[in-house]
C-alpha cells in the first residue's frame, strides 16, 4: 500500500505527504494506493477493484517495437473523459511552439545574463517564457526551451502538455509536482521529466523558483548506449525515480488547462484528475539528480568529444543523430597531460542551448553567471574565452579538479530561432562576441 492523499487545503498537502519512489529506467512499474486495487493477470477485468475505471495512456504507437513501446494502465476514480469539459483557447502569454518565425536576429553566438524572478504571483503555466524555438511541433520532430518562474502554487489548477515532452531543470527554489502517477518533489540539481498527456499540478513548497524547460517535440528521452564505456558510469539506471502511486478524492470545482497545437486551452472541472488509485507500467514521470552523474573522460592526451557527458538523449530515425541530447557538466578531475584542457574551438552541426545551474563554467569564467544562458548555432563559431585561453595555455597540468560547478546543454540537430521576448531582454550580452576580440595572432613560421 503506498500512499492516499486526503482532501484538505493546498498549504497542508505539502506538509502532509512525504512522497516515495521506485528506483530504475524505462521499467515496467506497478504501484497501489489500496491493497488489491491493481488486477491480476489482466489489464481490463470486467469489473475493477473498488469501482474503478481501467484507462490505458500511450507514449508511443500501439505497433512500436517492444524496446521503444512505452504504455501505462491506470486504474483511476473518474476515466479522462470525465476530466474533460467544453475548452476555450485561453491566453499562451509567452509561451511558444515551433515552428515561431515571430523575429529574425542577425546571426551570433548569444549569452543572457540571469533573467530577475517574475514580480507577480505567477503558476508554473503561467510562468514559463520560451527564450528558443526549434522543428516543428505538429510534426513531432524538434524542441523549445524555456525558463519558467514560479511565485504561487497552482491551488484546483491543473494541466498536461499534449505537444510535448517536458524536462524541467531546477535552478532555484524547489517545486512539487503532484502528477497523476504520484508525487515528486525537486530541488536545483534535479531534473523531471514529465511525458506528454500526463495531468499535474505544481505547487510551491518555500521560496519562489526558477526553472529551465525543454520541450521534447519527438521521441522519448532515453539513456545513451555506453558503447565501449561498458556497464557502469555516466547515467546510472538505478539513481532514476519514478513515484509511487497516490491519489486525491477532491469534488471541487477546478481548471484544466491542455496545451495543444501550440496553443493553450482551459475547461472548467468539478473534481480532481490526479485520482490515480493504481497503475502499471513504462510511461510514467521521473526524476533524475544530475549531481549522480558519473563523469569519464581523458586519462592521457586530448579532450574528449562533450558526448561523453550525455544524461539522456531523444533519438530521431537517423542513428546517432539527436532530436535533442542532454549533456551535463560536473565536478569532475582533468587529469591529461600536454592537453589544451578546456572545451576546444568548434563549429558544431548540431545547435547548443546552455545553462549554468551554479558555480563558474571552466570555458566562460566571465559573463556567464547561474541561471543565465547562452545559445550557439547550428554551424555558428565559439569556444574559450581569452581568459580561459589564455589560463589553459600556460596552466602548470597537475591534476586540477572543477569543483562546485554544474552546467547542462540541450543539443539539437535544429537550428534554435529566438523568440521577440528573448530577444528584447535587457539582460542579453550585446558585448557577448567581445569575449573573444582579445585573442592575438600567435603565429611564428620561424618557430615550430
Amino acid at each position: 500500500m503506498d500512499l492516499f492523499v486526503e482532501p484538505r487545503a493546498a498549504a497542508d498537502r505539502h506538509a502532509a505527504v512525504s512522497p516515495r519512489y521506485l528506483s530504475g529506467f524505462g521499467n515496467g512499474f506497478e504501484t497501489e494506493a489500496l491493497p488489491g486495487a491493481l488486477p491480476v493477470g489482466r489489464n481490463s477485468p470486467q469489473r475493477c477493484p473498488y469501482g474503478l475505471y481501467a484507462e490505458q495512456l500511450s507514449g508511443s504507437p500501439f505497433t512500436a517495437p517492444r524496446k521503444t513501446n512505452e504504455r501505462t494502465w491506470l486504474y483511476r476514480i473518474r476515466p479522462t473523459v470525465k476530466h474533460f469539459g467544453r475548452f476555450q483557447k485561453a491566453s499562451s502569454g509567452l509561451w511558444r511552439s515551433a515552428p515561431c518565425a515571430e523575429h529574425e536576429m542577425p546571426i551570433a553566438p548569444l549569452r543572457w545574463d540571469p533573467v530577475a524572478l517574475a514580480g507577480e504571483a505567477v503558476s508554473f503555466v503561467e510562468g514559463i517564457r520560451t527564450v528558443t524555438t526549434a522543428g516543428d511541433a505538429a510534426s513531432q520532430a524538434g524542441m523549445a526551451a524555456s525558463l519558467v518562474f514560479v511565485t504561487r502554487s497552482m491551488v484546483d489548477e491543473y494541466f498536461y502538455n499534449a505537444d510535448a515532452e517536458m524536462m524541467v531543470v531546477l535552478q532555484q527554489g524547489r517545486l512539487r509536482f503532484w502528477t497523476e502517477f504520484g508525487i515528486v518533489d525537486a530541488e536545483p540539481g534535479e531534473i523531471v521529466v514529465l511525458p506528454r498527456g500526463v495531468k499535474m499540478r505544481v505547487e510551491l513548497p518555500g521560496e519562489p523558483a526558477r526553472a529551465y524547460l525543454c520541450e521534447n517535440y519527438g521521441g522519448a528521452f532515453t539513456l545513451p548506449e555506453r558503447g565501449p564505456i561498458g556497464a557502469n558510469c555516466l547515467a546510472n539506471p538505478r539513481d532514476f525515480y519514478t513515484p509511487m502511486a497516490a491519489y486525491e478524492e477532491r469534488d471541487t470545482p477546478a481548471t484544466m488547462t491542455v496545451k495543444w497545437g501550440g496553443n493553450l486551452w482551459v475547461a472548467p472541472l468539478a473534481h480532481s484528475p490526479l485520482d490515480v488509485v493504481a497503475w502499471h507500467g513504462n510511461y510514467a514521470p521521473y526524476k533524475y539528480d544530475l549531481r549522480r552523474f558519473s563523469p569519464v573522460g581523458p586519462l592521457l592526451f586530448d579532450h574528449a568529444d562533450p558526448s561523453i557527458f550525455t544524461v539522456l538523449t531523444a533519438p530521431t530515425e537517423t542513428p546517432g543523430t539527436a532530436n535533442i541530447d542532454l549533456v551535463v557538466f560536473p565536478e569532475r578531475w582533468l587529469v591529461a597531460e600536454d592537453t589544451f584542457r578546456p572545451p576546444w574551438y568548434h563549429m558544431n552541426i548540431m545547435s547548443e542551448f546552455m545553462g549554468l545551474i551554479h558555480g563558474v563554467y571552466d570555458a566562460k569564467p566571465q559573463g556567464f553567471l547561474p541561471g543565465g544562458m547562452s545559445l550557439h548555432n547550428s554551424m555558428l563559431p565559439h569556444g574559450p574565452d581569452t581568459e580561459a585561453f589564455e589560463k589553459a595555455s600556460h596552466a602548470t597540468l597537475a591534476p586540477h579538479k572543477l569543483a562546485g560547478t554544474l552546467a547542462f546543454m540541450l543539443e539539437t540537430r535544429f537550428p534554435q530561432r529566438v523568440t521577440a521576448w528573448a530577444a528584447g531582454l535587457a539582460e542579453l550580452q550585446d558585448g557577448y562576441m567581445e569575449c573573444w576580440q582579445d585573442l592575438r595572432k600567435h603565429f611564428d613560421p620561424t618557430r615550430p
